[in-house]
């Protein structure tokens, strides 16, 4: 055999090797892989995102389908199939609608304050909606907000994005979605009711003004008067 057939022989079983240790590295794992993850533990002349792609196809309209999550690889039950894992079983640490609420906003206003979250919301958040979340590990503390108090900041992790199947913060749903969920009912009632405020609060400086501006004219007047 000429050494150049060989040597393409050796290469087309090198990528069948490779793509060989990439999926069992898949269908091994209890959590999702990056690239590097992968990398790591192959050969150095192995073209992982090739071997990606590859098994992605593969599996593309399968049981199970190789999909992305902030970044990390995975199998997955395909969309379509899901009904036939599901269990009729009580969630204790079921989220209530406080909750849901709470992670909504953290993830479409991220970095975001406990206080700002409490305004949108329109009602005080109790602290165990925040530990819950932060204990799930769908959230994480984003640093300070540079005001007075320096108030701490909060954003979603890799894990929640990863839990709800989502590549990045940018698949995440839209509002419209949310709000035909009813997701968002309470966060529309505090913007509507900040907004009539706002009206309210324009409304009474307005009416101060003008009342100044007759006082002001009055004095002129009575002014006036006397000198004359």
């Amino acid at each position: 055999m000429p050494d150049d057939t060989a040597s393409e022989v050796s290469s087309i079983n090198d990528e069948s090797e490779h793509l060989r240790m990439v999926e069992a590295l898949l269908f091994a794992t209890d959590q999702p892989l990056s690239v590097e993850d992968i990398k790591e533990r192959l050969p150095d002349d192995a073209d992982v995102e090739a071997q990606i792609e590859t098994i992605r196809r593969l599996y593309s309209g399968r049981g199970v389908n190789l999909v992305n999550a902030a970044g990390r690889w995975y199998f997955r039950t395909a969309p379509d199939l899901s009904f036939l894992l599901r269990k009729e079983v009580e969630d204790t640490r079921k989220l209530s609608r406080a909750g849901v609420e709470t992670l909504a906003i953290i993830a479409y206003h991220q970095p975001v304050t406990r206080a700002e979250i409490e305004e949108l919301r329109g009602v005080g958040l109790w602290r165990g909606t925040l530990d819950i979340l932060l204990e799930a590990g769908w959230i994480k503390p984003m640093g300070r907000r540079r005001t007075p108090g320096r108030p701490v900041t909060y954003g979603t992790t890799p894990e929640f994005l990863v839990h709800f199947g989502l590549e990045s913060v940018e698949d995440l749903p839209g509002v419209d979605e949310l709000k035909a969920a009813g997701l968002l009912d309470s966060v529309d009632q505090a913007l509507g009711r900040m907004q009539k405020e706002m009206a309210a609060a324009e409304k009474e400086r307005l009416e101060k003004k003008a009342q100044l501006e007759m006082e002001i004219a009055a004095e002129t007047m009575a002014d006036e008067g006397e000198e004359e």
